[in-house]
């Protein structure tokens, strides 16, 4: 069985809804620990009572080296820092033998088991950004991505969680300073600095906007195969990342702005609208149950009739904007 861990509050809920949902499709088995991070979204997930999940609540995880840099970190960079504590609460609470830590806004297209398995007897796993080129931002934000981590409960695995736990609680703001960025710029040098460390090989996980340029995607039955564009190299994609999906409304109008960076209009048909699709899905289940709920931080434009004529006609010719979908309530 693998043990999965994640954290989303109200504003994030329908995208993490949709990696549970996506979980459930292609994992044949395994459990997922959710950390609902407002008292909205917990009492929304325990009322759902869903499958093979535990929700754990603030009031649950919280300690106080936690609470005590609570104040000093915006919304986000709160998440950040818990992300490894998270983690280590996961394997200490439900004595589990490993946790691999999830981003909500992944979304899984087979099962990510392939993936757990890649690292062997090592103790931990991490992914790369594998950054195309000219979208390379290593020096920055990390050449790992804190989207997909495995830990096993070892003496190392144990070793390498606690020490970035407390980096983390020591620093993890949103901008970049002295080599430190969020949660994440602490992976560097961890095949260095640790034992047992494994980078994931796997070109099916991480496959993200930053890196999506390399590859083109074909379905074949239910499976997406990726081509590696440079080496000819087939793979099953494993896991999508959504980074730095936005979203519009007002009124009928409702629309996903995509980070900015190129996107094929294959893999928009691809890959981008059937996850669109599962996010409306999972936003009107979440709105049936509590109105008040957002469920993908939506925003409010002020829309004026040609912005509506613009959409309508964009939407009747197919022809979508280059970063955005527009998807009817």
């Amino acid at each position: 069985m693998l043990h999965f861990c994640t954290l989303f509050d109200s504003n994030y809920s329908a995208k993490g809804l949709a990696m549970y949902r996506s979980l459930l499709k292609y994992c044949d088995s395994f459990h997922l620990y959710i950390f609902a991070f407002d008292d909205r979204i917990y009492d929304v997930l325990t009322f759902m009572d869903l499958q093979y999940v535990t929700v754990v609540s603030l009031n649950e995880f919280e300690d106080d080296a936690l609470l005590s840099i609570k104040d000093t970190r915006s919304k986000g960079e709160y998440c950040w820092t818990c992300t490894s504590s998270t983690i280590l609460y996961s394997i200490k609470k439900f004595q589990l033998p490993h946790c691999t830590y999830l981003d909500a806004d992944l979304c899984f297209f087979s099962n990510p088991k392939v993936l757990v398995e890649e690292m062997g007897d090592k103790d931990v796993l991490i992914t790369s950004h594998r950054y195309t080129a000219e979208f390379d931002k290593t020096a920055t934000s990390g050449k790992y991505c804190v989207q997909f981590m495995t830990f096993k409960n070892t003496e190392n695995g144990l070793k390498v969680l606690n020490w970035w736990r407390n980096a983390c609680i020591d620093w993890c703001y949103g901008y970049y300073e002295d080599g430190k960025f969020g949660d994440q710029m602490y992976l560097d040098d961890w095949t260095t600095r640790f034992m047992g460390i494994h980078e994931l090989k796997h070109l099916g996980g991480g496959v993200a906007p930053w890196n999506m340029q390399q590859y083109a995607f074909t379905k074949l039955k239910d499976k997406w195969i990726g081509l590696e564009i440079a080496t000819g190299n087939n793979f099953e994609l494993v896991f999508f990342h959504f980074h730095a999906m936005l979203s519009f409304q007002k009124s009928l109008i409702h629309e996903f702005y995509f980070e900015a960076y190129p996107l094929a209009a294959a893999t928009k048909k691809q890959v981008y609208l059937p996850y669109v699709s599962i996010l409306k899905k999972q936003f009107r289940i979440l709105k049936h149950l509590d109105n008040e709920i957002d469920g993908i931080a939506t925003k409010k434009l002020n829309f004026t009739w040609w912005k509506y004529v613009r959409v309508i006609r964009r939407r009747i010719i197919n022809k979508e904007n280059k970063y955005s979908y527009w998807i009817g309530r």
